[in-house]
């Protein structure tokens, strides 16, 4: 297999004391790959919107790659997040991964005034915002028109010095396609996939790539995972790898037989910090020589 890819969920918390930019570079000293950020920008809890925060990031470390976790679709035009990825990138140094999903909540997406789109609109959305970013990218001159997006003579200058990574969070069947046919990556989550779905998801997706003619092998597949060191796991719900540092890359490890090549680990517990630097000393070299 490829280099394995491990990175690790930040906090988008703005209550007084959180400090995710700190928390980046204690990741990116801890050796993780990247670090990643959800994109949930409604509701009453104090949070940082995440591709500000993730700019924020990039301006404060040098080698750790950015991910966005997704960002919803609905909530900001194609074209202008193909603008906004090029700039990021480009000032990071290459290090933007563009992580985009359909949009998980429907009352957050009616709340920001994004509507309550249909499941198949969502997948429409999708698809239709990968093809106008790859196509800002990579083509002056652009004319799209969708079902739910259209561009008249767009063109971005700049472009990308490199093709920037996109990765999708999907999990029905026609978003699987689309990953399949369009995208680098995909990162579902264990909580949402336990392993004996996502292997039939995973089967999904790479009939897909192959009958658009890619090969499968190039799609990154990331798996969203909680994780807590703890010597009580039989607390932990099902959806969580906790226990002793042995026993969590035994069972991360375990995860690469389902064609996963990365890991977005997400530290559960309210000893977040120390989640990630322990696992970031005592679980990331041992899981890295196991898939070795």
């Amino acid at each position: 297999m490829s280099e394995l890819l491990i990175g690790v969920d930040l906090s988008a918390s703005a209550v007084p004391g959180a400090n995710p930019v700190e928390a980046a570079c204690e990741a990116e000293r801890l050796g993780y790959d990247f670090v990643s950020a959800s994109d949930h920008p409604a509701g009453p809890r104090p949070t940082y919107e995440a591709w500000t925060l993730l700019t924020w990031i990039a301006a404060a470390t040098r080698r750790i790659r950015l991910a966005s976790r997704v960002l919803a679709v609905p909530l900001r035009s194609p074209a202008m997040v193909a603008k906004m990825a090029e700039s990021l990138d480009r000032l990071a140094g290459g290090r933007l991964i563009l992580g985009l999903g359909g949009g998980y909540s429907d009352d957050e997406l009616a709340a920001f005034g994004a509507g309550r789109p249909t499941p198949g609109e969502k997948v429409d959305g999708l698809e239709e915002a990968v093809r106008i970013i790859r196509a800002l990218w990579t083509q002056p001159d652009v004319n799209f028109s969708g079902r739910r997006y259209r561009v008249e003579h767009a063109e971005l200058a700049p472009r990308p010095g490199r093709p920037i990574p996109i990765w999708l969070g999907t999990y029905g069947d026609r978003a699987l396609a689309v990953t399949g046919r369009l995208a680098d990556g995909w990162i579902p989550s264990l909580s949402f996939a336990p392993p004996e779905q996502v292997a039939v998801m995973h089967r999904r997706l790479l009939d897909a790539a192959g009958a658009a003619g890619r090969d499968p092998g190039t799609i990154t597949c990331v798996y969203n995972v909680e994780v807590r060191l703890d010597r009580r796991p039989a607390e932990a719900p099902p959806h969580v790898v906790a226990g002793p540092p042995e026993a969590v890359v035994e069972r991360l490890a375990g995860f690469l037989g389902l064609g996963f090549t990365a890991f977005n680990i997400l530290p559960t517990g309210r000893d977040r910090s120390m989640q990630v630097e322990r696992i970031g000393r005592e679980v990331l070299p041992e899981l890295r020589r196991a898939a070795g």
